[in-house]
């Protein structure tokens, strides 16, 4: 009796997506069928990436990466929420929770660096293009990538062991639908200001530099840009740079208002609002703007797909049954 009771006051319980709502089974839905078409999007793209050669180049191979982070990322919350709501249970352990945060500023860390450096590929490309290719080898390529899970995974278990070992007062409720350091530090007894400024250094060191490297990349882009004479070049180059403005934009906006925005941590809501925007909506939407947007994507797809069942196949099929 005395371990049940020890084990349930090591638990946390989380609130969820705003508890007062009245239709809160319609948006888990609409949640829910945001997951879906994340998945299979991601999915889709990455083994596209995979398996056609012709986009077998180091823009294509990050950006299979980065649908990668995007799948894990909306899987470390959705499955949990859901599975939370239906079966009314929406308790998580305190090792859960301490694996849900680890993994959501792993992936979140590791999407930022790699967006930086999807930034460098797209400026090599187009301003040295004649050294893109002994630049950006598929050395350097594999060496993104692990600089940037690599430093998502360091960065995330310094904040992750030094947030968890903050004592808990009671009762053990996370204003969140998922476990994340801010919500989780509200419930904590000790004066945490001096922590929440290192929050606040970090997130400067972690968003607001990759983003102004990000800006200087964009800045020489398009000088570049201009100066092409060109004008199939010139829009080719601008079509891929705007793709990868859509997804920074969309992935910096919320992070610089959640960790950098002050008193965020007095409008708990909001930053749902901000967290479901990022972990869940973002993941949906970056396969849908590369894909959507980029002419090679959409070639490899048809060749892929339409090229399997000829038009003129269906035509004899439906000749011999008339």
């Amino acid at each position: 009796m005395e371990r049940n009771n020890k084990t349930i006051s090591t638990d946390f319980i989380l609130l969820g997506l705003w508890p007062e709502f009245s239709h809160l089974v319609i948006l888990i839905y609409l949640i829910l069928l945001v997951y879906c078409v994340a998945v299979m999007s991601n999915v889709i793209l990455i083994l596209l990436i995979w398996l056609d050669l012709q986009l077998h180049s180091p823009m294509y191979f990050l950006l299979s990466h980065l649908s990668l982070i995007d799948l894990a990322l909306i899987s470390t919350s959705v499955p949990k929420m859901v599975t939370n709501f239906f079966s009314g249970e929406r308790i998580i352990s305190q090792v859960g929770c301490g694996t849900q945060i680890f993994f959501s500023l792993t992936l979140g860390i590791a999407e930022c660096l790699l967006l930086t450096l999807m930034s460098y590929d797209r400026y090599i490309a187009i301003c040295n293009p004649l050294c893109y290719s002994i630049i950006i080898s598929d050395v350097t390529c594999k060496k993104m990538v692990i600089v940037s899970w690599t430093g998502g995974a360091i960065t995330s278990l310094v904040h992750t062991a030094y947030a968890m070992h903050f004592p808990i007062c009671h009762p053990r409720e996370i204003l969140h639908f998922l476990c994340e350091v801010m919500a989780l530090l509200k419930l904590t007894c000790e004066d945490i200001s001096a922590y929440v400024k290192s929050v606040v250094v970090s997130s400067f060191l972690v968003v607001l530099i990759p983003l102004s490297l990000i800006l200087a990349s964009y800045t020489l882009i398009f000088l570049a840009v201009l100066r092409m004479n060109s004008s199939e070049g010139r829009n080719k180059a601008l079509a891929t740079c705007s793709s990868h403005l859509y997804v920074v934009s969309l992935y910096f906006g919320p992070a610089i208002l959640v960790y950098m925005r002050p008193g965020s941590s007095k409008t708990p809501k909001l930053n749902q609002c901000l967290f479901m925007f990022n972990a869940i909506l973002t993941p949906m939407l970056n396969p849908l703007i590369y894909s959507l947007r980029n002419k090679d994507v959409i070639e490899a797809l048809k060749s892929r797909v339409i090229n399997r069942f000829p038009l003129r196949k269906m035509k004899r099929h439906l000749h011999c049954y008339t």
